[in-house]
């Protein structure tokens, strides 16, 4: 049995957060085994000047601690699993999605909700697929792009460089950050991420430690990103884009809602289906490409 299990980790108050959470779970399962991080700052944590859908995606956050772990340097990473791409290496696996907490986002805003802001307010996300949502259902704010961690933001929606900021519930309950002005969006105004909530662990195939993370294994959560993950691989579209998947278990099966828009919001397509993961996934994803998802996809690529 393995000695050491090395966590690569991003240094940023989430990541290391996650990756304390796994480390803990890891030793509560295993006493025997020493478990150390390797912190990393990575090439999206470095470049802050553009939004990351025009550097690269959430993928510079990933490729780098793979890096690590193919040069032997660590054993695993951990992830939030929406930041994943949705096809990754064939030297790796992912042999966890477990410890799912809120999937929904949150509007922190100085002028009330989203109803409630005014016209022509500025609302920092970084995500594509928040603003084309935004924009939906108010289409007379400016969505700008943001970068930084979550305290970063908070401190650019303080200053006033924005009247309102969106964010994931899930790394706002992780961290026990409670600020005034924080509104729920619901699932009909902003669908998640896929994956969005979860965390995964990635490993390189054939290493030891993938045998001992079976303890950290939830099979129900793994069934809904496996659905929600699905749609992304479908439409060939990466964590950059404006696709949105959200899975609930039902029965020994999902219920798949998914939905993918233009950048400014003016087009988005619907599909929900019901069944196993896959089959889920492929009959949302052949909706959707009924529906125009291929113009749309064409146009996001190349504006």
């Amino acid at each position: 049995m393995t000695a050491v299990i090395r966590i690569a980790t991003r240094q940023s108050q989430l990541a290391l957060w996650q990756a304390h959470f796994i480390r803990d779970r890891l030793k509560a399962a295993h006493p025997q085994v020493e478990v150390e991080l390797r912190g990393m700052t990575t090439k999206g944590d470095r470049w802050l000047q553009a939004p990351l859908s025009e550097v690269g995606g959430k993928g510079l956050f990933v490729k780098e601690l793979e890096a690590a772990m193919l040069a032997g340097e660590a054993d695993l990473a951990v992830h939030s699993a929406k930041d994943l791409p949705a096809q990754i290496p064939a030297e790796f696996v992912l042999p966890v999605f477990a410890f799912r907490a809120s999937t929904h986002d949150v509007l922190v805003s100085r002028q009330g909700d989203l109803d409630q802001l005014p016209g022509g307010a500025r609302v920092g996300s970084a995500s594509l697929r928040r603003r084309a949502q935004i924009l939906v259902r108010r289409p007379d704010l400016r969505v700008e792009p943001i970068r930084g961690n979550v305290d970063t933001r908070l401190e650019k929606l303080a200053n006033g460089e924005y009247d309102a900021i969106v964010l994931a519930a899930a790394g706002l309950e992780r961290l026990q950050i409670s600020v005034a002005g924080m509104y729920p969006l619901s699932l009909e105004t902003c669908l998640p991420a896929p994956g969005q909530g979860a965390l995964a662990i990635e490993c390189c195939a054939g290493n030891p430690v993938v045998q001992m993370l079976d303890a950290l294994k939830d099979d129900v959560v793994a069934r809904c990103v496996e659905a929600e993950r699905g749609v992304s691989a479908g439409l060939g579209a990466d964590c950059s884009l404006p696709v949105a998947a959200l899975a609930t278990p039902e029965g020994d099966g999902v219920y798949l809602r998914s939905l993918i828009a233009s950048a400014d919001g003016r087009t988005l397509l619907r599909a929900e289906a019901r069944g196993q993961p896959a089959a889920a996934a492929a009959e949302v994803v052949s909706t959707l490409y009924e529906q125009g998802a291929a113009d749309v996809l064409a146009q996001l690529r190349d504006p």
